[in-house]
């Protein structure tokens, strides 16, 4: 089978989310002998070209930076792929009713529809309007869609039937150790600091965690991994306005073994993520053995399950930390129900495994070696399997 990646900015990853998942799929393809294309942004002063990395194909097309970069990077790879043999993997609707093109080709294409992105509080009126009528357009248009919660395929029912749509969360392989010193650089010790990871966005609840963790003195930082700068958003501002000593700003921080050490020897990990669905960043965590507390909404509590603790407000978080201070015992049992939920459904193998069975269902009908008629299948959810 030949797949063609496309909607990221391409690999090697250099982000978290949709490139880490687009890089760690290819990879394991490539393991699995299918051919694979992964279509890469480069700047407006490039060349288009392709190369070859680690086995994997990649065409680097010019676009440029900003949201009118990331368009024409989209409508270029979607052009460039109706000249290719193989199946369309296209991660993201933010520009789903550019994939009318593959519609009309008949040529298929399995779209991952994301989270409900036209919701985020950071986006302008008409940016909403935007991204709703792509979230629309994509899961009529595309041939199927994968959700990666089941609250995700709830939501996009609304847009189409729902046996189009296939509930595959996101993965994350297992860390059972990690190198002490990759944590100590930054004068950090096992089980004495809390983590944070994530976005500095409203809607993340990083200023409600930040202000709870303020209010008094807990004995060990809160380390806090993002880009947040005193001549940054109005935001990012507020969270820097509201720390007490104990919060540690590290910035953003790419390189996966130092994130995966500061999981591991984490004494727990605030999720504060209010809206989407199954969130890699939380995936990893429960991967890592993490005590997990997050905030209380469907979205998270199918994830993380009733072994994490959830919150919904300053003094909820207040309270938890006074708690788990009091009887560390807890997050002994935290921190396994963590391991647990992982195992039950998040492996990196199984998810990833799901994914190439769904491909392989459309594959026959772009084959040029297997001109077999393509029968839809009903694909059933890689989450309750």
């Amino acid at each position: 089978m030949h797949v063609l990646i496309l909607g990221t900015r391409g690999v090697p990853s250099k982000h978290s989310g949709f490139e880490t998942f687009a890089q760690d799929f290819a990879l394991f393809l490539r393991s699995r002998d299918h051919e694979v294309t992964v279509y890469c942004q480069g700047s407006k002063e490039e060349m288009a070209r392709e190369d070859t990395w680690n086995g994997i194909r990649r065409v680097i097309l010019p676009a440029g930076d900003g949201s009118v970069g990331t368009m024409v990077f989209d409508w270029k790879s979607i052009r460039h792929s109706l000249r290719e043999n193989g199946v369309v993997l296209t991660l993201g609707y933010n520009t789903g009713i550019f994939n009318l093109l593959y519609r009309v080709v008949g040529k298929p294409n399995i779209m991952n529809m994301d989270g409900i992105e036209w919701v985020r509080e950071k986006w302008s009126r008409p940016a909403r309007m935007w991204f709703w009528f792509n979230e629309w357009a994509g899961a009529r248009v595309a041939h199927h869609l994968v959700a990666d919660h089941p609250e995700i395929a709830r939501h996009l029912s609304r847009h189409t039937a729902s046996d189009k749509i296939t509930v595959i969360p996101y993965g994350a392989d297992p860390v059972t150790a990690a190198p002490l010193g990759l944590i100590q650089k930054y004068d950090l010790r096992s089980d004495a600091y809390y983590l944070l990871i994530a976005r500095p966005e409203p809607e993340n609840s990083i200023l409600e965690i930040v202000r709870a963790y303020s209010l008094r003195r807990r004995g060990m930082p809160l380390v806090v991994l993002g880009n947040y700068q005193p001549n940054g958003t109005r935001y990012q501002k507020m969270v820097l306005e509201a720390a007490g000593p104990e919060i540690l700003f590290l910035g953003a921080i790419f390189d996966r073994d130092i994130v995966k050490a500061l999981r591991f020897y984490a004494r727990g990990y605030f999720h504060g993520h209010r809206v989407g669905g199954t969130n890699p960043s939380l995936v990893e965590s429960l991967a890592a053995g993490n005590a997990v507390i997050a905030h209380d909404n469907r979205f998270t509590r199918w994830v993380a399950g009733e072994g994490a603790r959830y919150f919904r407000s300053c003094e909820d978080v207040d309270a938890l930390l006074n708690s788990l201070n009091a009887d560390p015992k807890q997050l002994v049992a935290m921190r396994e129900a963590s391991r647990t939920r992982y195992r039950e459904s998040f492996t990196q193998d199984k998810i990833l495994t799901a994914y190439e069975e769904l491909l392989l269902q459309f594959e026959p009908a772009v084959s040029s070696t297997q001109p077999v008629p393509y029968v839809p299948q009903k694909a059933k959810s890689a989450a309750s399997s």
